[in-house]
């Protein structure tokens, strides 16, 4: 088992805490983990990218090759059309369709969303409204990483383990808010394939 993938967004929407659940799901099931982020200008609204790679064999670079990449999951549509050149031939683009509009020149959306609809193997969902409807309007980013769960190689109950190890202090109404988010992902992504 070996995934690599790149987490990408802008800075406040939560990649690093994406990162971290799936990394506490890696780490409780005793698999190995390297990140490297890059946080850009992420206070400003600048673009946030990590790479994560998981495996059941030791791994000697957090970094991840162009034409790697297993997936690329963002919370932003522009953001996923950036690390394209990382994306293996038969690799996931998992994306929000929400756009967070921070560059004056922003892309048209109808030109962002033909791109990703035209990428063979794509999820491409509304996280903000999905979080909105559950509830939780701040946890788009878990829906996101729940509608990735398919393709990352643990299970749905490990990533729920994740949410646990990572917000169990927080309380459990927070918990049950994330696991609800993740939920919500995943069955999005199980109906569309």
């Amino acid at each position: 088992m070996k995934t690599d993938i790149i987490l990408a967004g802008v800075g406040g929407q939560g990649i690093l805490t994406i990162a971290a659940t799936i990394g506490m799901a890696a780490v409780n099931k005793n698999l190995y983990l390297k990140q490297a982020e890059v946080h850009g200008m992420s206070q400003r609204g600048g673009d946030v990218q990590s790479n994560l790679r998981i495996s059941d064999q030791p791994i000697y670079s957090d970094l991840i090759a162009k034409g790697c990449a297993d997936i690329i999951l963002s919370v932003e549509p522009m953001e996923a059309l950036r690390y394209l050149p990382y994306l293996k031939k038969n690799g996931y683009v998992i994306t929000n369709t929400v756009p967070f509009n921070n560059i004056p020149e922003y892309p048209e959306m109808d030109s962002l969303m033909e791109r990703i609809n035209k990428l063979p193997n794509k999820i491409a969902l509304d996280a903000d409204s999905i979080a909105k409807d559950i509830g939780n309007a701040r946890a788009s980013n878990i829906v996101m990483l729940g509608a990735a769960a398919p393709f990352l190689g643990l299970s749905i109950e490990d990533l729920e383990g994740g949410i646990k190890s990572l917000f169990g202090r927080k309380g459990e109404e927070i918990v049950e808010s994330n696991i609800k988010a993740l939920r919500a992902g995943y069955e999005f992504t199980k109906s569309k394939m």
